[in-house]
Formats: structure tokens, sequence, C-alpha cells
């Protein structure tokens, strides 16, 4: 049994139509026989396009294994880029970290240091203040070197 008499039997199953098609001729034969016309050649077409022979792609193993080793390289190459950003990311972190404790460090050392300063100018500025500065003056002294006597007897 050919494509064409399957076709034709579940066409006419479907619609119903077994003895209607000679029926319809009686009404209009020019379109009946047009569509007959048209109806066969699409089937002799799909029967033609069905049965022909088709060309099939057979990879060889040859295509296989550079396909496979190519996709293994590329995988290998996203591992290592993904791992390479990875360890860069990481470094990066690692970086401004060490750049934040070398600016506290740096802060805390330049403030120890200006309180050393600090420190070392007041010791200085007491030190000019104790030999510029006199208790009495100068005409007095040998009074005031009495009276020194005197309290600690």
């Amino acid at each position: 049994m050919s494509f064409m008499e399957k076709f034709t039997r579940s066409a006419d199953r479907e619609t119903g139509r077994d003895g209607l098609r000679e029926a319809g001729t009686a009404l209009n034969p020019e379109m009946d026989e047009a569509l007959r016309d048209f109806r066969l050649s699409v089937h002799a077409w799909s029967e033609a396009q069905y049965s022909r022979s088709r060309a099939v792609f057979v990879a060889s193993p040859r295509r296989v294994a550079w396909r496979l080793a190519a996709g293994w390289a590329l995988g290998c190459v996203l591992v290592t880029c993904g791992v390479s950003a990875g360890v860069y990311v990481h470094r990066q972190q690692e970086m401004k970290m060490a750049a934040v404790r070398a600016a506290e460090h740096e802060r805390l050392a330049t403030k120890q240091r200006n309180l050393q300063v600090q420190q070392e100018d007041e010791d200085l500025l007491a030190k000019v203040d104790r030999d510029v500065s006199r208790e009495v003056p100068n005409a007095l002294e040998p009074l005031a070197q009495l009276m020194a006597e005197d309290d600690a007897q």
C-alpha cells in the first residue's frame, strides 16, 4: 500500500465522504478536475520526497577526537581564567588591607612623634624659664641667701 492510498483512505475516514466525491462531480466538473489534478500532484511530490535518498553526515573519529580535545582545552582555559580572576581579586583585597594597616601605623607613629616633640618643647621651655627667671633681683640676692639660711635652721 503506497503513501497515496493511505492518505486517501485516512482523508476519507476523517471527512466521512465515501460516495460524496462522485456526487460533487455533477455540480462543477471543471473545478473537481482541477482539484483532483492538484491533489494528485501534491501526493506525487510528497511520495517523491518521502522515498528519495538523503545524504547522512557521519562524523569521522578524527573529527570527534578534535572536538573532544577542543572541548577539554576550552574547559581548562575557562577554569584557569576563573581561578586567576579569583586570585587577582584576593590579592587586590590583601593589598588594600595592607595599605590601610600601613596608613594606620603611619598615623599612630606621627601622633607619637608629635607628642614626643611637644613634650621636648615643654621641657625646653621649662628649662629656659628656670634659667632666665630669678626669684629676687641682683641687689637683693645676699639678703635672699640670708633668708634661705634662716629657713634651713
